[in-house]
């Protein structure tokens, strides 16, 4: 009799264990991921466009990006193409400490103003490949996919 008590005990004590283990994942599933952190950086020149672009996720969470742009570099001299190449990546550098961090939505893969629809960013955990959204007024959005990097250079442009 004694012991078939101790065995109820011992059983219900284990559904309440797994109880609550069941529980605590389901909690942990519904919990939200959390984004990569790191530093990426990149650049893109197509169609007279030019982008120069940073993001760097911090611990917490909140992102810091910058990507300036210049229109109309299609219509110039290759040397005036460079300068101005030079000219978005100074932009880009010079403004960097001014950035402020802002929260983002994120569900696993695509980031979002917090409330918004539009993707800001798009994380391929996989390819552990992030790629800025870019809107500039009513062109085409622009998908520019940025390195991982320990530190920012000066310049974004691909050298050579």
């Amino acid at each position: 009799m004694l012991q078939s008590r101790r065995k109820n005990r011992v059983g219900a004590a284990m559904r309440k264990v797994l109880v609550i283990a069941a529980a605590l994942l389901a909690l942990a599933a519904c919990s939200r991921p959390q984004p990569p952190q790191g530093r990426w950086e990149g650049a893109y020149d197509s169609g007279g466009t030019l982008v120069a672009a940073r993001v760097e996720i911090e611990p917490n969470g909140q992102v810091r990006l910058s990507a300036p742009d210049l229109t109309g570099a299609d219509a110039v001299d290759a040397d005036q193409h460079e300068q101005m190449r030079d000219h978005v990546a100074a932009e880009l550098a010079n403004g960097w400490d001014n950035v402020a961090p802002r929260p983002m939505d994120y569900d696993g893969e695509t980031f979002r103003k917090p409330g918004g629809i539009a993707p800001q960013m798009i994380w391929d955990k996989d390819k552990h490949q992030m790629t800025l959204v870019l809107y500039l007024g009513n062109a085409p959005v622009i998908y520019i996919p940025l390195q991982s990097v320990g530190a920012f250079r000066d310049n974004p442009w691909p050298s050579g």
